[in-house]
């Protein structure tokens, strides 16, 4: 992974084919050892590319999946409130009370949440925060905090200092806009859908038994439908749950059965409304355009 290209054609050996930006911008994030923030609309791959990394260089991967309303007991640390609490209640029964407080806010109680977790890691680990976005600002203020220092204050305990520098990976569906801090630490890029070569390269790595043809039809027709007034437009891992239903069902060109290539459309359209807006003969005329 001495250069980006290097890291590219590692990524492309395990399934996962980036652009020359997005290759770029995690090539510097490694060799920078700053955040990676990822922007794009859903199932573009940014969560994959995470795994992908975990992977090729033989390390944890620490997810913490955002929310509206995360808070740092849940993505830093917290206590384990039912142990401290039987714990006071025998040390009652012993009469050793007046030594309980020391002893229950200790690292026995301690819950260990995702971010706390990767900094205290003897390899250093793929920390992934999925759906920044998802968070509100107060959160990215806890987190922008850990990204400075690399390290999180525990009253009870004191401070802890990373043992190893994790890799940070951000995404974001762009659902909000992220502070101008939070972008100012992160090198950024913009993950799009994959243009027509490489997402028939991706089908092919991973689905290497299908026909050229085939896969170019596939290819064709997802990208035609992406064009559609979509209330959730099919990613790239809808693509190849396409391509994996159809390779099942026995199709070997999307025009020669119409009534297959219809029921199959339930691994691209994940709505009713996108169901309805995506009728037999749409289907059709998509389908003989991508021929």
């Amino acid at each position: 992974m001495s250069d980006w290209r290097g890291l590219q054609g590692n990524l492309a050996a395990t399934g996962y084919v980036a652009a020359d930006d997005l290759a770029m911008a995690l090539h510097l994030a490694l060799m920078l050892e700053r955040p990676l923030l990822l922007e794009g609309a859903a199932g573009v791959g940014k969560t994959q590319i995470a795994r992908t990394l975990a992977t090729l260089r033989d390390t944890r991967l620490i997810r913490l999946q955002c929310y509206e309303g995360l808070d740092a007991g849940h993505a830093i640390y917290d206590w384990n409130y039912q142990r401290q609490l039987l714990a006071i209640r025998a040390a009652a029964e012993t009469g050793e009370a007046g030594s309980v407080e020391e002893r229950i806010f200790s690292e026995r109680f301690l819950l260990v949440r995702p971010l706390l977790e990767a900094i205290r890691q003897p390899v250093r680990p793929v920390l992934l925060i999925d759906e920044i976005d998802r968070a509100d600002e107060e959160f990215e203020a806890y987190l922008l905090e850990i990204l400075s220092e690399y390290q999180i204050s525990i009253p009870e305990l004191g401070t802890i200092t990373a043992t190893t520098k994790p890799i940070v990976i951000l995404t974001s569906n762009g659902t909000r806009d992220l502070s101008d801090a939070l972008r100012r630490r992160c090198i950024y890029t913009y993950v799009d859908y994959p243009d027509r070569a490489t997402e028939i390269s991706i089908l092919r790595w991973h689905h290497p038994g299908l026909e050229a043809r085939l896969i170019a039809q596939i290819v064709g027709f997802v990208q035609a439908l992406r064009k559609e007034e979509l209330e959730k437009t099919p990613g790239v891992a809808e693509a190849l749950d396409f391509a994996a239903a159809l390779s099942g069902l026995g199709i070997n060109d999307l025009t020669q059965d119409p009534v297959a290539l219809q029921a199959s459309l339930v691994t691209l359209l994940k709505t009713q409304n996108d169901r309805a807006a995506v009728p037999t003969e749409i289907a059709q005329r998509l389908a003989g355009k991508a021929a």
